[in-house]
């Protein structure tokens, strides 16, 4: 008799949390339009995307905790088995589903139009298709005058309400221009927001509120991504931007074992975005996915591996990658090419079918139907 009025009340706890959860979901209309994701990871290196981890480094005990065991981990004698080891859903599904283009070693070239070789400045001209180096030559919290491709699109009639952004840097609201745009940004350490708040995201809050972060102004990603997937899943957005930030500090602080651990992380954050877009209806085959970085990092000196700015050689080296709707399956560009990182407003354009209005900035990637 204890059992079953356990099981009686289990019952009933089960009907009212699903009762809870209906009450939160929102029927979608079937929608053919193409749906993009712009995901940015802070200052990764194309030479750890194109070779795995550098043989300078993996074993150097001044930037790594215990050498060995990093590479047991991450060391293979050739660059493809290395890749592979560090991004293992960017090397097997996208390189044969998309395209991968900055390996320099190859011919294929990306670099910055920006001169300054640092976040705000490469944020910006990701996100507006335009260099601004007399007024965005800083990192401090400054509304950025210039208008983005998410602005663009929050204030357009196909896509208000429609736009989300995500950030691991607290920067971002300032980069975005959260209150010329309308855009609320969850970026730092901010929390989910909101009255149809999920158990997760809830859950989210409390633990971020509970978790140290290493730095400062830079959340650990793991916030970022899981506050990101929660709100796609309940509000299927037609136009989402995400950037990852623990590569860069994790660089900056030295932490070579923690940089390459990092980048794994975010590769698999990455799959489970790809994942969810590929058995979601709304999103199924009709969504385009660009990753890209903001600024390069140094190489030689090696000690430079850990900075970037433009004193520092070779800083505006960048990669850039593509996959899902309106992108043909070429894998890693291995010929002569050269891109650049204003080109990513434009390419969101042609893909959206929004106009970008601002003047001079890049055109589209040819690879983009």
């Amino acid at each position: 008799m204890k059992i079953l009025k356990l099981l009686s009340v289990f019952f009933l706890l089960m009907l009212a949390a699903c009762s809870s959860e209906k009450k939160n979901e929102i029927t979608f209309v079937e929608d053919d339009s193409n749906k993009v994701f712009v995901i940015t990871l802070d200052g990764l290196r194309w030479q750890e995307l194109f070779a795995g981890a550098d043989s300078l480094l993996v074993g150097n005990k001044e930037y790594v905790g215990n050498p060995e065991s990093l590479k047991k981990e991450f060391w293979r004698e050739s660059a493809t088995k290395r890749r592979e080891v560090l991004l293992p859903f960017i090397w097997s599904k996208v390189a044969k589903t998309g395209q991968i283009h900055g390996n320099r070693w190859e011919g294929s070239k990306m670099n910055l139009t920006n001169g300054m070789h640092f976040s705000y400045p490469g944020y910006n001209e990701i996100l507006t298709g335009k260099a601004d180096d007399v007024r965005i030559n800083s990192n401090n919290k400054i509304p950025n005058p210039n208008t983005t491709f998410l602005e663009i699109a929050e204030k357009s009639e196909a896509y208000k309400g429609k736009v989300v952004a995500f950030g691991s840097w607290d920067v971002f609201p300032s980069i975005i221009n959260e209150e010329r745009s309308g855009l609320y940004v969850n970026a730092g350490f901010r929390e989910a927001k909101g009255t149809d708040l999920s158990g997760k995201e809830v859950f989210l809050n409390e633990l971020q509120a509970e978790t140290p972060s290493p730095w400062g102004g830079v959340r650990l990603d793991v916030f970022t991504h899981h506050y990101a997937l929660e709100t796609i899943k309940k509000k299927h957005p037609k136009l989402v931007f995400i950037s990852y930030g623990e590569t860069d500090d994790f660089a900056h602080d030295g932490e070579y074992d923690a940089y390459l651990k990092s980048a794994q992380r975010t590769d698999a954050f990455l799959k489970k975005l790809w994942d969810f877009t590929e058995q979601d209806p709304f999103y199924k085959g009709k969504t385009t996915f660009i990753i890209t970085t903001d600024h390069g990092r140094g190489t030689e000196p090696l000690e430079t591996w850990k900075h970037h700015g433009n004193s520092i050689k070779d800083t505006d080296q960048v990669w850039v990658i593509a996959f899902g709707n309106k992108i043909e399956a070429k894998g890693e560009n291995v010929s002569e090419e050269q891109l650049y990182t204003n080109q990513v407003a434009a390419s969101v354009g042609k893909l959206l079918d929004l106009e970008i209005t601002t003047d001079s900035i890049g055109k589209p990637f040819s690879f983009i139907k």
